[in-house]
């Protein structure tokens, strides 16, 4: 990859080009275009420094992105007509995009290469709570442990295909049949997209207090053979609202996965996660327990749909389970302030280990101090992990401004 540099003036500006839409406070407004006929703008921007410094890597990894969205949809009488562009531009990139045209990099990897897409083109129709969607979408299931839009890097994950989604009071029912798996890796990329027969069933019921759900999730590739799966499960949330202790929040899941379709490896492994959580005078407090099992060190239990940065910490050293599993216990603390729009103070510590064969993966801290001036959302991040017997000692930094309409 090229080698370039951007002086602090040159960051000070384009911070600057990412806030000039808030001048505009209208910009993301409806337009009408006759009785009951808009159209909908969609512009977000994002620019995010991100920098990694990993043991065994000659040199740390620097990189300065900035991602657009531009698009519009058309809603008209229960129909509506999406389409949106989404393009990455590094202005400056000492980093190990994941491209392969860049021959061999002496930097850590930032997946964010540069890429210009079609991001998402699709249409629907909803009435009374119950509709359909065909095209390039965004699907984001549950907490995206599953199935979700790996919102957090600069190309966004989406999925060419059909979904129903239906509501009958507390009952919600939601199926999709998706082709292609639209990847994070930028249009360039070999791993643009993986194709094969994929089936998302997700169906349960919300309570007042109580939100339970079972799913399925079917995956043949039709090259990525080794993450054909069949999983199945359940997910389980409560809100309990005590006037003196303040707000709890539970979460328990569980799913038992095994080969299916074009998979060579014969395997069953299965998934458990527990969640606390206490929210009191500003803090909250949060204590669990994650573990994606292994059938005895063969195969282990993988996501590959899923927002895999948000789980297993930040630094991103497990993204594919290791073959003997992963168990994750983790707690942290996080600090609001109501009078401070969009702030959010988090710290998270993690203890990595496999399922089987008692190794100590290692552990890791994670910071994030978040707030937001006007329309643009500011975001400091940090990430260190020490390893054990997985990977290398990892540190990562993030800086970003984004803005949406």
């Amino acid at each position: 990859m090229r080698t370039t540099r951007l002086a602090a003036g040159g960051i000070a500006a384009l911070l600057g080009a990412v806030a000039v839409p808030v001048c505009a406070q209208d910009i993301g407004a409806p337009v009408s275009l006759s009785d009951g006929v808009t159209v909908d703008p969609l512009l977000a921007a994002r620019v995010r420094y991100e920098t990694v410094d990993q043991a065994r890597q000659p040199d740390p990894a620097q990189a300065l992105t900035v991602r657009a969205r531009i698009g519009a949809e058309l809603k008209a009488a229960g129909f509506s007509l999406l389409a949106e562009s989404e393009g990455t531009l590094a202005l400056a990139d000492d980093y190990n995009d994941t491209l392969p045209g860049n021959g061999v990099e002496p930097f850590p990897t930032v997946a964010d290469p540069e890429s210009f897409e079609l991001n998402r083109l699709q249409v629907s129709y909803f009435r009374d709570g119950a509709g359909i969607t065909l095209g390039r979408q965004r699907i984001v299931l549950d907490n995206a442990r599953f199935v979700g839009n790996v919102g957090w890097r600069q190309n966004e994950q989406t999925f060419d295909a059909v979904r129903g989604q239906a509501r009958f009071g507390p009952v919600a029912i939601d199926g999709s049949y998706a082709m292609s798996q639209r990847t994070v890796f930028g249009s360039d990329s070999p791993n643009a997209h993986y194709d094969g027969d994929f089936v998302l069933l997700n169906a349960g019921f919300d309570l007042a207090a109580v939100d339970a759900k079972a799913f399925a999730y079917l995956l043949d590739y039709d090259e990525r053979v080794g993450f054909s799966s069949q999983t199945y499960g359940v997910l389980v949330t409560a809100a309990i609202d005590w006037p003196r202790l303040g707000k709890l929040d539970l979460l328990a899941s569980h799913a038992v996965q095994s080969d299916y379709g074009t998979n060579p490896v014969a395997y069953q492994a299965e998934y458990w996660n527990a969640q606390l959580s206490l929210g009191l005078a500003g803090f909250t407090v949060t204590a669990g327990y994650e573990e994606l099992g292994s059938d005895r060190g063969r195969a282990a239990f993988q996501t590959p749909l899923a927002t895999l940065h948000a789980f297993n910490g930040w630094a991103d050293l497990f993204l594919t389970t290791p073959a003997n599993g992963l168990r994750d216990r983790y707690a942290g603390i996080a600090r609001s302030l109501p009078f401070l729009p969009g702030f959010k103070a988090e710290l998270i510590y993690h203890e990595f280990d496999s399922d089987v064969g008692g190794i100590d993966y290692g552990r890791e801290w994670d910071a994030a101090l978040a707030f937001r001036l006007g329309a643009v959302n500011l975001l400091a991040k940090y990430a260190h992990y020490d390893a054990g017997g997985f990977g290398s000692d990892t540190e990562k930094l993030w800086l970003q401004a984004e803005v949406a309409f």
